[in-house]
């Protein structure tokens, strides 16, 4: 007859202690980005970018996006454009949707990075894919121009109203712009893939 056998204390121990000190390590997390948010609430800017800066190097992707804003601002810091960069880069690499928004802003208009308009559909569409508004109707502008990717007003449509349907008033007057030019067959076509990117997510659109 078939038995299971029991797990041995050692192995309950070490599963215990690995728990442990997951637990430590996130309660350690939690403790330092409380100090520097209390240090930050408190104007003592300079306390709570060395709190947050050992978090921001182990991978946290919201506390790089900040740290990319303390550097350009100078805030508790000397104003540092190519650190500010360096940690939006990170932040928008880990998937950090508004940090991929700016980026995309300042690959297209070349702020701090040589102009690049096709880097800036790459990081605008990552964070488009994320639901961002701000990049959809970024998106929509350049499709509508022909800037980092071949003019196309059915494209142009339908991120815009995409970003017009979250809110955006600067997309709803785009797309009102756009329907003045578009043939009905053109319109009903960028409704349809709006609908489609909507199905999807936002993905693969």
């Amino acid at each position: 007859m078939h038995t299971s056998k029991a797990v041995s204390f050692p192995t309950m121990k070490k599963l215990t202690l690995a728990t442990l000190l997951i637990f430590s390590c996130a309660t350690a997390w939690a403790a330092d980005f409380d100090k520097g948010l209390a240090a930050y609430k408190a104007g003592d800017y300079a306390t709570a970018l060395a709190e947050w800066k050992p978090l921001a190097e182990q991978g946290d992707a919201e506390l790089q996006f900040i740290l990319s804003q303390m550097y350009e601002s100078g805030t508790g810091v000397l104003i540092d454009a190519k650190e500010g960069i360096r940690w939006l880069m990170l932040a928008a690499e880990h998937g950090h949707a508004p940090a991929q928004f700016l980026l995309g802003q300042k690959f297209r208009l070349g702020i701090g990075v040589k102009e690049n308009r096709k880097e800036a559909i790459k990081w605008y569409t990552l964070s488009a894919e994320q639901g961002n508004t701000d990049s959809q109707g970024d998106l929509a502008v350049m499709y509508a121009v022909g800037q980092g990717v071949i003019q196309d007003d059915v494209y142009a449509h339908m991120w815009a109203n995409i970003a017009a349907s979250d809110g955006s008033e600067n997309a709803r007057t785009l797309r009102g712009n756009l329907v003045k030019k578009m043939t009905p067959q053109d319109i009903s076509k960028a409704q349809d893939l709006a609908r489609e990117c909507v199905k999807k997510n936002y993905k693969d659109c």
